[in-house]
């Protein structure tokens, strides 16, 4: 007498599990990517605080402030958010310090905002580089970079064209 299956057998069952494993253990890293990334994205809204000092700085005296004092705002560990614990100009450079809530990949990491200006031209806006990239033809930057968050983790914007995602 014939048996008819009407069902899975334990070994179909345990090679889809295997399958669907596998796929998730390559999506993970993926995903902890994106959120990093967004965390870092979502940080660099702070520096709009700093960005008008260095701005205002700039256009008043044509130089570019030395410090967050210079600048005229709050000292770097009194501008703080859910994800950056400081926020400090130095030369104009803009510099977040990443901590609080942030992920721990980004404990005490860092990203830089760099201004870039038309030389002896302060009414002309300051164009803002994040990490390493290029100067726009007929600008100066100025600042040093202090950013030490690996690439992986910066936003598209903050990438050279050439590394693309």
């Amino acid at each position: 007498m014939r048996r008819n299956s009407a069902g899975f057998t334990w070994i179909e069952l345990v090679l889809v599990l295997a399958v669907f494993a596998i796929l998730a253990a390559l999506a993970i890293p993926g995903i902890q990517d994106t959120a990093v990334r967004k965390q870092v994205k979502e940080g660099l809204g702070l520096a709009d605080l700093a960005r008008q000092g260095v701005q205002a700085a700039w256009s008043a005296t044509g130089e570019m402030p030395a410090d967050n004092k210079a600048a005229g705002i709050p000292p770097p560990d009194k501008i703080v958010g859910n994800l950056v614990k400081e926020v400090k100009v130095d030369g104009g450079a803009i510099t977040l310090t990443f901590g609080n809530n942030a992920s721990k990949l980004l404990e005490g990491k860092r990203v830089t905002l760099r201004p870039a200006v038309v030389a002896d031209q302060p009414m002309v806006p300051v164009a803002w580089l994040c990490h390493d990239l290029p100067v726009p033809a007929g600008m100066e930057v100025r600042g040093l970079d202090a950013t030490n968050v690996e690439k992986r983790f910066l936003p598209i914007e903050c990438r050279g064209k050439a590394e693309g995602k």
